[in-house]
């Protein structure tokens, strides 16, 4: 018989015992802080209607982007991101939930598409939100930015420090209405802002799609700083006094990583607001690892109920499987993640090696017990050894007889006989 393949299919990700360890602590951390930060976790499922999930009606223009299926004269869809879910949820739960509602999800995300370095058909992501009805302070914008700087703070020693760069689409509305440009010349020019790093020639690209004036007065933007263009208009002035009134108020919420970058867009038409990313500062290579803004109309298929928001999201998995690919995280910390492995010596020793395991995990000491009794010590030593645990708890008849231990300490190699609470000191003082 053919044997079936062990990989798993591409763009899905499987990561080692090490590996995996370092990352279920990081969604510990971040999580924790999200909570302290009154965010409400929301589980939502992974499966929801077509018609939710998308408002066209060709399966085939959007079947490479999404997984579809039908079941009955059901169709459905894997979520391929938060913001889908969430806005259904909040629309249906209107009566329900308390305003400004905050909440965060971590979950498992699909997308149809190719898969390549950094793009993963399934992958983690981790959302945050502050939702209003019909209004909702910029100030919550300002709290996002710091929650979510607090949460990669958490996991500084993995990651190492990160900075946050912030935009805001009202500051370029305000310029393009002062440069009398039209619709299309507005859409190219977002368009152009966007990926401004990644063009050689932005200023001859814009002079080409909507003049030479106004692309020279974008282009002070960037050369100039955006105060430059203060007293132009009052929609400019009311935009720059914005951003700097955000920056202040992320200083007095501690976040001194922040800078204003107008470049930064987030896209073309979702976001209406402050716009952000963070990036690490020490493999800014990696791009952006999060980032969100503020939306104006969250559920307007949903209900007739204006909910307005601000939000962000982290990429999980892409940040910490391309960090640990290319071993850019310290995983030492994980690698001993078995306290004591008890090895019993006989048939006779089963039952206490037992009660010892059982003590042992009582006092939340991760222990595992060598339950082959037939096996000689070398198996059972060399196992405690693979297994990297840090200490050996061994029974034999004479401690099971004198209700001891043999502690063995697996990094020194010093071993002494004690009762089990003594173990539990010892090992708990580590």
């Amino acid at each position: 018989m053919d044997l079936k393949p062990t990989k798993p299919l591409s763009g899905f990700i499987e990561l080692t015992p090490l590996q995996q360890r370092c990352f279920d602590e990081c969604a510990a951390r971040m999580q924790r802080v999200l909570r302290v930060a009154g965010f409400s976790h929301l589980d939502l499922p992974a499966i929801e209607r077509a018609e939710v999930l998308t408002d066209k009606d060709n399966w085939d223009e959007i079947e490479t982007q999404m997984f579809l299926f039908q079941k009955g004269d059901t169709k459905m869809g894997l979520r391929y991101d938060g913001t889908v879910g969430l806005s259904r949820y909040v629309a249906g739960n209107l009566n329900s939930l308390v305003f400004p509602f905050r909440a965060y999800q971590f979950a498992r995300n699909y997308r149809g598409e190719r898969p390549q370095r950094g793009r993963y058909r399934e992958f983690y992501q981790m959302d945050l939100d502050i939702m209003g009805i019909n209004s909702l302070s910029t100030n919550y914008d300002a709290e996002i930015v710091a929650t979510l700087s607090r949460v990669y703070e958490s996991v500084a020693e993995f990651i190492g420090p990160t900075v946050v760069r912030v935009g805001n689409r009202k500051f370029w509305n305000a310029m393009f209405d002062y440069l009398n440009l039209d619709d299309m010349q507005r859409r190219n020019a977002f368009v152009l802002i966007d990926k401004k790093d990644k063009i050689k020639d932005f200023e001859d690209g814009l002079i080409e799609l909507i003049g030479t004036d106004a692309a020279r007065a974008i282009n002070a933007v960037f050369d100039n700083g955006y105060h430059s263009f203060a007293g132009k208009s009052a929609d400019l002035d009311f935009a720059i006094s914005e951003l700097d009134n955000f920056i202040e108020l992320l200083n007095a919420m501690g976040v001194k990583n922040a800078k204003i970058d107008l470049g930064i867009m987030r896209g073309h038409a979702y976001y209406t607001g402050v716009v952000f990313e963070f990036f690490l500062e020490k493999f800014p290579e990696l791009g952006a690892i999060g980032g969100g803004g503020r939306y104006e109309d969250l559920a307007s298929k949903f209900s007739k109920t204006k909910i307005i928001g601000v939000g962000a999201a982290v990429g999980f998995s892409r940040l910490m499987v391309a960090l640990m690919d290319e071993n850019k995280i310290d995983l030492s910390k994980f690698e001993q993640p078995i306290d004591v492995a008890v090895l019993c010596m006989g048939d006779k020793q089963v039952v206490y090696s037992m009660s010892v395991l059982g003590a042992l995990r009582a006092a939340g000491i991760a222990t595992v017990a060598y339950l082959d009794a037939d096996k000689k010590f070398k198996n059972q030593i060399e196992y405690a050894d693979k297994i990297n645990a840090k200490y050996s708890a061994i029974i034999g008849e004479e401690e099971m007889q004198s209700n001891l231990v043999a502690l063995k300490n697996m990094n020194t190699g010093e071993q002494n006989k004690m009762p089990v609470a003594d173990v539990i000191k010892i090992v708990q003082g580590e």
